[in-house]
């Protein structure tokens, strides 16, 4: 498969993901292997997606570092975050939310949000992150689930999602600067009539007095040091007064 980047080449990303992809474990997202790759496997409240993950991103950032031989933004593609496990759980078992319509799906990560919208009908789901490493992440795990996503690397958070019809953030409220900016930008996205969805383990980010619960979810855990004690979910909505 054709690994995707709007910035050219992604020093010793192509070659892992390809091998991952073409492991005897593909179909069965089973098996272990090395702790500075990723693999594909099933995501643990969102079993009918697979993604590569990496048993620990931790080593498999230093090896990237050491592959492009300067610093890296952290690999956030190669875990499956609990915020957006619990909403691509709800988009599946809720899939009147994306269903026929035009989805964006922001910090899109590792791509799961996106390709669990794919999945549950929507007419075209685009997956944005800036971070160049993701967006490659997100083409790869597309062909591994057998969707088709349009992927975008420029930075929306500035703008309003003119012509999208539902908004989706999973676990994009990681960091109170991006907090900072994320907030705004899906304030106006829902001021315009879009429909906004946020999956949120309550990283203390959250303008409660905005968004209300939907739904809550027991992850099962694994994954990303930051999730190792975090393990309840929500999804939420802009409040309608």
């Amino acid at each position: 498969m054709p690994i995707r980047s709007d910035t050219g080449v992604l020093p010793g990303l192509e070659p892992l993901l390809r091998q991952a992809l073409s492991a005897p474990d593909y179909a069965a997202g089973a098996g272990a292997g090395s702790i500075d790759r990723p693999r594909l496997a099933p995501v643990p409240l969102v079993p009918e997606v697979r993604l590569l993950m990496a048993e620990d991103a931790i080593v498999l950032w230093a090896r990237l570092e050491a592959a492009a031989g300067h610093v890296l933004p952290p690999p956030f593609w190669a875990s499956a975050w609990s915020g957006g496990q619990g909403l691509a759980r709800y988009i599946l078992d809720h899939p009147d939310t994306v269903a026929g319509c035009h989805v964006l799906d922001v910090a899109s990560g590792s791509g799961l949000v996106a390709i669990a919208a794919a999945i549950a009908g929507a007419a075209k789901v685009t997956a944005n992150d800036i971070d160049s490493y993701s967006i490659a992440a997100i083409d790869a795990n597309a062909h591994a689930n057998g969707v088709e996503l349009t992927v975008s690397s420029s930075d929306l958070l500035d703008g309003d999602a003119d012509g999208v019809d539902v908004v989706l953030a999973g676990d994009a409220l990681y960091h109170p600067a991006v907090a900072a900016r994320m907030l705004p930008f899906l304030a106006r996205v829902s001021a315009k009539g879009a429909r906004v969805l946020v999956g949120d383990p309550d990283r203390g980010h959250l303008a409660h007095d905005w968004l209300e619960r939907v739904a809550t979810y027991e992850v099962p855990m694994s994954g990303t040091p930051e999730d190792a004690q975090l393990h309840r979910t929500s999804v939420l909505k802009p409040r309608r007064d």
